[in-house]
């Protein structure tokens, strides 16, 4: 089926988790002894197919080196990536993310188990993963999210529903600061950005609220659907329920938000494209990312200092904060070389370039062992850090559905939100068309996956 281009996945989880700042050092020595080599005829070099992100010639260069092994970097594209699966030739590396990328292709037998990898590595211990890392794993038998093997890992991740906020712009507008330990509603967290926005001439200067991605408002409506004590999909993921009274709550909040024209939403995206122009530039006051934008606050000495972190809000009494992230890697069924993809999940997962990566406050730590490293050395970061560990108790992994990509179904709100806000339809009627058409989707999906 078609699916968007994932422009929130690129921007968002891919953009310097890629090559560029990971290989400023070399890689743990000896990180890939536990597995045997792959195959090859003695004394030539491995090559490893990786679809990702683009890489810089020199970051590839100096991979290889360290690897000893050839690299052949296949530019991420989904549909690409669908039709190399399609066609049993796929790369032996796939970039992904965990989060919405595992029920869909391990349901349908394209991800390979890598249970045993992970059993006999001495770099990439099962008690030392982050649990986190059970975004990546996939029951084949009760079609769950969250438990049986693992097919993948995370680089790091983080709490996606937490937001940052600019203190300079709360004392200005006379408000109190929110809570380091204690969540706001969304209620409250919604009239602050009503507070927060200013305008000139009708258009908004400084936005008062960025809430989640634009391109991906299911995982919002997820989130918020959760924290009402409600679940947006089935029971058994076969088909969503905009009309439960929570999902209807949770909807009824994010038309209120894109009717409010406070921050970037279906209706008006955000011409920047991601949070962090904007919130450099002094024209956003609360942005809704996880622990991960703080690599770029704390790149900026001046916005740093007036940057603070605050737990995830909160629609109901049920407190979730939940990672729809967790971007990493996973090796396709049909590989050809996945002792040498185990080696260079070792290198990458597991070496120096992870130590490396913990320091930068890029993302928590996929291995437990790494989070000491988490920067604590300014003030900005001790604060985040603080709060980030507060949260962690609350994470939980969101039940996803199998039978269809989240990004088809992201294509289906973005259709239908923008006219509906505009014409001020009804959310109950919103609900029947989303339920309707998104239904439609996923059953075309479960008659594929049997």
């Amino acid at each position: 089926m078609p699916v968007a281009p994932r422009s929130s996945l690129d921007r968002r989880r891919f953009l310097t988790a890629s090559a560029g700042a990971a290989f400023t050092a070399a890689a743990l020595p000896g990180c890939a002894s536990s597995v045997d080599s792959g195959g090859g005829a003695k004394g030539a070099k491995e090559t490893l197919t990786i679809m990702d992100v683009a890489w810089e010639k020199k970051d590839k260069q100096k991979a290889e080196q360290e690897l000893g092994m050839n690299l052949n970097i296949v530019t991420y594209d989904v549909t690409k990536l669908n039709a190399m699966l399609a066609g049993n030739n796929p790369p032996d590396v796939v970039r992904g993310i965990g989060a919405t990328d595992v029920p869909y292709f391990a349901a349908r037998g394209l991800m390979a188990d890598l249970d045993t990898y992970f059993a006999k590595s001495d770099v990439l211990k099962p008690s030392d993963l982050a649990a986190a890392n059970d975004v990546w794993r996939y029951d084949s038998e009760t079609r769950k999210q969250g438990t049986g093997p693992r097919y993948g890992m995370a680089k790091d991740y983080s709490q996606d529903c937490m937001f940052w906020y600019r203190t300079d712009m709360f004392e200005a507008a006379g408000l109190e600061l929110p809570s380091d330990t204690e969540p706001l509603s969304c209620d409250e967290w919604l009239d602050l950005g009503k507070r927060l926005v200013k305008r000139r001439l009708g258009k908004v200067k400084v936005y008062g609220l960025s809430a989640g991605p634009v391109v991906a408002p299911l995982t919002t409506i997820m989130w918020m659907t959760a924290s009402a004590g409600g679940s947006l999909f089935a029971e058994d993921l076969a088909t969503v329920d905009f009309s439960s009274p929570e999902a209807l709550k949770a909807l009824q909040w994010y038309l209120d938000y894109a009717k409010a024209d406070i921050g970037p939403s279906v209706v008006n995206p955000n011409p920047d494209g991601w949070d962090w122009p904007t919130y450099q530039a002094n024209r956003m006051a609360m942005a809704n990312d996880g622990y991960w934008f703080g690599g770029t606050i704390g790149g900026d000495a001046k916005i740093a200092e007036v940057s603070r972190f605050a737990p995830a809000p909160q629609l109901g009494s049920n407190r979730v904060s939940p990672c729809f992230g967790g971007t990493g890697y996973w090796v396709p069924k049909g590989a050809k070389n996945k002792d040498t993809a185990w080696k260079y999940f070792e290198w990458y997962f597991g070496g120096k370039l992870a130590q490396d990566r913990a320091t930068t406050g890029w993302g928590i730590p996929s291995l437990k062992s790494l989070v000491p490293k988490m920067p604590q050395d300014t003030a900005f970061h001790k604060q985040s850090y603080e709060v980030q560990q507060r949260e962690l108790p609350h994470f939980s992994v969101l039940p996803v559905s199998p039978y269809a990509q989240v990004d088809a179904l992201n294509v289906v709100l973005t259709k239908v939100l923008p006219d509906a806000v505009k014409s001020g339809t009804a959310a109950g009627k919103i609900a029947d068309a989303l339920n309707s058409r998104i239904n439609d989707q996923l059953a075309r999906g479960k008659e594929l996956v049997g």
